[in-house]
């Protein structure tokens, strides 16, 4: 790989979300789709895994554990602008995401706006330590320009 090709998308998947199983209101439906949808993205298959959550979304807009499996099956799709729709709203109502900011960072990555990725993918790797976005940040501060 060069410095000017941008690597495969490979983001990890967002923890299981304890909140998006067992919070209260939340139907047995919702569990369901969370574990299917998670699944199936493990699988690489993010077509199916959005037919699985649109409908328990339609139930349950907000709830992230939901929200966050859609924005990995869009960035797995390379439909960025939704993911980094969607990805703006989960960091906004929780900055301390660090999975949401590491994804919104990789979305604004993949468009080619590092100056914008940056800051979510610097304060990422701060709170979680791990060394894969620690090298993305290396990575974009290259294709910015930030590093010789």
């Amino acid at each position: 790989m060069n410095e000017t090709t941008q690597p495969d998308i490979r983001i990890q998947a967002p923890a299981i979300a304890p909140f998006a199983l067992g919070r209260p209101g939340a139907t047995t439906h919702h569990a369901s789709a969370y574990r299917t949808a998670h699944d199936l993205l493990g699988r690489r298959a993010p077509r199916e895994a959005l037919e699985v959550l649109e409908p328990a979304l339609e139930e349950e807009p907000t709830n992230r554990g939901l929200r966050s499996l859609r924005a990995w099956a869009y960035l797995m799709r390379a439909q960025l602008q939704k993911a980094h729709d969607e990805l703006r709203q989960l960091v906004d109502e929780d900055p301390s995401d660090a999975w949401s900011r590491h994804a919104l960072g990789r979305s604004l990555e993949r468009q080619s706006k590092y100056d914008e990725a940056l800051p979510h993918l610097r304060l990422a790797a701060a709170m979680t330590g791990d060394p894969e976005h620690e090298y993305d940040v290396l990575r974009v501060e290259r294709l910015a320009g930030k590093v010789g």
